[in-house]
């Protein structure tokens, strides 16, 4: 749940919020030279913009994953055997025009028929399977922890003192934010009046010479709107998605009366309790996107004129819908990867988190059920701008118990990274860990599909995960007898090594190296991964 909410505005200031894984020759980028990198001066391009994840450090001053150069020097038109890969998230538009061609197909199930011809235990999983049934919002976990008097009773203490804070925290937001759309609304009319037009840009606005208090304080007004967007509608539209977004954290999320699973009809606290859900993991609204975009930021169709180009070009993505608008249930992620591993996925992208598992040991179990058919989990670190190798902020899924060892050696972290090289290339949205953390990737900003064939920019840990799940699945692609625990170690040993420090959690009094906030001090590189892949694969080096 926590990698639903994108960007909140909060005043006229125009500020954000952020809410909403023998040596090889590394031909790419030295590690003596990495630090001494230029610096990006110019802005983004449109077109750097969009694709901005696959560029170069060297090649383009841009802290991307190198899939560019990989495609150009090593990968060139292979395709290399087809790697599924499961899309474990909310509902995905699977009509999509960059996503229909590369979805996984259970050809074994007879479509629309209400039987279970393969006998998997599932009816009409054709392209996967939705757990979460009719239901679309739902509580976090803590909410549900009271409502049902869930755990011991520290649990039930941890998990009010959270809720209690939370809700005090977006009532506050709701005041801040239902002021100031007023306040722009009621300038954006006087402005609008003044110059005889609805739509005007910055420099008219800047033009206006005027004795009238009232119209200098709407300039005023409109003038630090303009920080948040280019025009005045944009801005308004933005502060209405805030509204609805804070409306639905309150009356649903946060809500401790509020039970969206009656809609499903198990009992989501006993794994035995199977059967519940359908073979239909469509997604039932247009504003849920978020598997849409992970899933084209995986494998959107490659150069077909249309979109975006997803990262690994033999894609088949299972979807599997777990997540609803609000915490996922931890029955449905254990039995979502089980039905992933079950089906033939070798990778699984798990771009949610949240704060309290009551069932964890349920997610742990699956965990190791993936890593015994050797199928690699890639995990989004979270967007709470956190170290999570402290107690105080866990995030579920994990695959240690706290900083303890890991239970198994088959799941990646990924932290975010921006499009800006330097001491800013830490998303301030992103997680952060020397224990819990294993890489990071672009993650900030990322263009990729959404829902009724249209395309947009989302961002968080999210969609640095996908990113990483594409470069596995290229490696597997290319190099399929790797196993799981190889190609977590190739991805992170092959990365470039960024030695000098970055601000964490966009706070400029925290600063520290990526080897202190992760465990392998490196940003993903899909081009020395591939190298390094090829020589694991063949013997000449051993991890």
């Amino acid at each position: 749940m926590k990698q639903f909410f994108r960007k909140f505005v909060f005043g006229i200031s125009g500020s954000l919020l952020f809410l909403g894984c023998g040596a090889t020759k590394m031909v790419t980028t030295p590690v003596e030279n990495i630090d001494t990198s230029p610096l990006k001066i110019s802005e983004l391009t449109d077109a750097e913009k969009k694709n901005w994840g696959h560029l170069d450090l060297v090649a383009d001053t841009i802290p991307g994953m190198s899939v560019d150069k990989a495609y150009g020097e090593i990968i060139g038109t292979k395709k290399g055997q087809k790697v599924i890969v499961a899309v474990l998230d909310s509902g995905m538009d699977l009509k999509h025009e960059d996503l229909d061609d590369v979805l996984w197909t259970n050809k074994k199930e007879r479509p629309g028929d209400g039987k279970d011809n393969d006998n998997n235990g599932y009816v009409d999983d054709v392209h996967g399977y939705n757990f979460t049934g009719d239901s679309y919002h739902e509580q976090l976990e803590a909410a549900r922890i009271l409502r049902l008097n869930l755990g011991d009773a520290a649990l039930r203490a941890k998990a009010k003192v959270y809720l209690d804070k939370e809700t005090q925290k977006y009532l506050g937001y709701k005041n801040n934010v239902d002021q100031n759309y007023e306040l722009g609304k009621n300038a954006d009319a006087a402005i609008a009046k003044h110059l005889g037009k609805k739509n005007y840009t910055k420099k008219e606005v800047a033009a206006i010479k005027t004795e009238d208090q009232s119209l200098l304080q709407s300039k005023s007004i409109v003038t630090q709107m303009f920080q948040i967007a280019d025009s005045m509608p944009e801005v308004l539209k933005i502060f209405e998605d805030n509204k609805k977004q804070i409306s639905e954290r309150l009356d649903y999320h946060l809500n401790v009366d509020f039970d969206g699973r009656k809609l499903v009809g198990d009992d989501p606290y006993d794994i035995n309790d199977i059967g519940y859900g359908n073979g239909n993991p469509q997604n039932a609204h247009e504003d849920e996107s978020h598997a849409t975009h992970v899933a084209g930021i995986i494998a959107a169709e490659r150069n077909n004129g249309k979109g975006v180009n997803g990262v690994a070009n033999n894609v088949a993505i299972m979807s599997i819908r777990s997540t609803p608008r609000g915490d996922e249930y931890d029955k449905d992620v254990a039995l979502g990867i089980r039905y992933a591993v079950d089906n033939g996925a070798r990778i699984i992208n798990a771009s949610f988190g949240k704060s309290f598992s009551p069932r964890a040991e349920w997610v742990y179990d699956a965990i190791k059920y993936a890593a015994s058919k050797d199928v690699l989990i890639v995990h989004a670190a979270g967007n709470d701008g956190a170290n999570i190798d402290l107690p105080t902020e866990p995030n579920f899924p994990n695959d240690a118990i706290g900083t303890g060892p890991e239970i198994a050696d088959n799941v990646l972290t990924v932290g975010a990274l921006t499009s800006k090289y330097g001491s800013e290339i830490v998303a301030s949205f992103s997680n952060y860990g020397k224990i819990n953390v294993d890489v990071f990737a672009p993650g900030d900003d990322i263009y990729s599909t959404m829902p009724n064939n249209k395309y947009d920019y989302q961002g968080g840990t999210s969609m640095a995960a996908p990113a990483v799940a594409g470069v596995a699945a290229l490696i597997l692609s290319q190099y399929p007898n790797l196993t799981a625990s190889q190609v977590k170690k190739i991805i992170m040993q092959s990365g470039l090594p960024l030695k000098t420090k970055v601000l964490l959690g966009g706070d400029y009094a925290k600063k520290s190296t990526l080897d202190q906030v992760s465990t392998s001090g490196k940003i993903v590189n899909a081009y020395n991964a591939l190298l390094l892949a090829q020589n694991v694969s063949s013997g000449k080096t051993q991890l």
